[in-house]
């Protein structure tokens, strides 16, 4: 250790330097009484010994088979093929290991204590195997019908759940400010099911929403909340980070194929919050270092699976204003942070929408000094209060 090396011994100096080594890697050799020389012969052999010791040590923790056959050494198991460090790491045999957006919290059915709003976990659509946890504002009246704000959670397409703290404490808070029937919905998840397989879930979420606000008699029993209180005419398809992304390409779907049978190609808004847009080129201040870039670049095409390139309208809008002018809503709003990592994207969003012949209100909102989705972590503070606020307003208009 170079500490060793450093220390200053009080020995005489005619101790020999084997000695002086020795205690630098921590061993302590016997001393003698007397102040003579230690006989050549026996300090040869004290350091020969201890050669072959650290060479046997070594021989322990690395096996010499490892190194006449390296491939043996490895487990492949272990051998990465991606990995967003303190999010999750894929290993080459497809075993996934994910660090963040693993904890949950259950429902609050009888009212959460903070904001007394009711939650419970349902399945939207049995036969798509969509789930989805509905939220409900406390002491709505019956037959009341409000906004639904169908929300789609963040995570890369990669983690988290409706369960997740974050998400519950977000969903039940907008329910409560705006108020609306929040359904936060479940989607898969990449890379066990790769993109486009979010929007597929995303886009029967959507359908089974409307369905379930516009039943009635036997069929309303399947779901009360949104049978009761739901109004499909005032639906709002919102999301952050990842699930921004896909609030915009529900919308885009939802035009492009023509509407939904009975309904149309029109929801009554749309909410990007810090929504994850990306592309080949730097947008405005964006940075241009390689390095910074490759810990974006790769993670689309990843998620993927490398069927979309960088410049796909469904990372980035405005490599295509011909689609992007056929989103299915009139009002938009889209909110970012100073320090998101996406606020270029947003900013080019909110000014290239009405550029590209879109017709319709938007929204822009920016909070300066934060970070990307704030808003989770910091859910009680003043920023995140405002931005909850002007979220809740937006809603309410619809």
């Amino acid at each position: 250790m170079a500490s060793g090396h450093n220390c200053h011994h009080t020995r005489s100096p005619d101790r020999s330097s084997s000695i002086r080594e020795s205690r630098s890697l921590g061993f302590s050799l016997p001393t003698r009484k007397k102040r003579g020389r230690m006989p050549e012969l026996s300090c040869r052999v004290l350091c020969a010994a201890l050669l072959i010791a650290s060479l046997a040590a070594l021989l322990v923790r690395f096996p010499i088979y490892r190194f006449l056959n390296p491939h043996a050494a490895m487990d492949p198991d272990s051998e990465l093929e991606f990995e967003m460090p303190g999010v999750l790491s894929v290993y080459k045999t497809g075993r996934v290991e994910r660090f963040d957006g693993t904890q949950t919290v259950p429902p609050s059915p009888d009212g959460d204590p903070a904001n007394g709003v009711a939650s419970k976990d349902v399945v939207l659509d049995p036969a798509a195997g969509i789930s989805a946890r509905l939220y409900l504002p406390d002491g709505v009246d019956p037959g009341k019908k409000l906004p639904v704000v169908v929300f789609f959670h963040g995570g890369a397409f990669m983690v988290h759940t409706t369960a997740s703290p974050l998400y519950h404490i977000y969903a039940a808070s907008l329910a409560a400010a705006a108020p609306a029937v929040v359904v936060s919905v479940d989607y898969r998840l990449a890379p066990e099911h790769r993109i486009p397989a979010a929007y597929d879930d995303a886009f029967a979420a959507l359908k089974a929403v409307i369905a379930a606000c516009r039943a009635d008699g036997a069929e309303a029993e399947a779901e009360p909340w949104l049978a009761a209180h739901g109004d499909a005419s005032r639906i709002v398809l919102a999301g952050d980070s990842a699930g921004g992304n896909m609030a915009h390409n529900v919308a885009i779907r939802l035009r492009k194929e023509g509407g939904i049978e009975g309904y149309g190609d029109m929801v009554s808004g749309i909410v990007l919050l810090h929504p994850y847009f990306w592309g080949k080129e730097p947008l405005g201040a964006e940075p241009t270092d390689p390095g910074y870039r490759a810990m974006f670049d790769p993670t689309w095409e990843f998620i993927c699976g490398g069927k979309f390139g960088l410049d796909h309208p469904y990372v980035n809008p405005m490599a295509s204003p011909e689609e992007w002018r056929q989103l299915g809503s009139r009002r938009v709003l889209v909110t970012t942070a100073e320090q998101c990592w996406f606020v270029e994207r947003a900013r080019a969003y909110a000014e290239g929408i009405k550029k590209c012949g879109w017709e319709g209100e938007l929204e822009f909102y920016e909070t300066k000094g934060e970070g990307h989705v704030f808003f989770l972590p910091k859910h009680g503070s003043d920023n995140a209060v405002k931005e909850l606020a002007i979220v809740a307003e937006f809603v309410r208009r619809c």
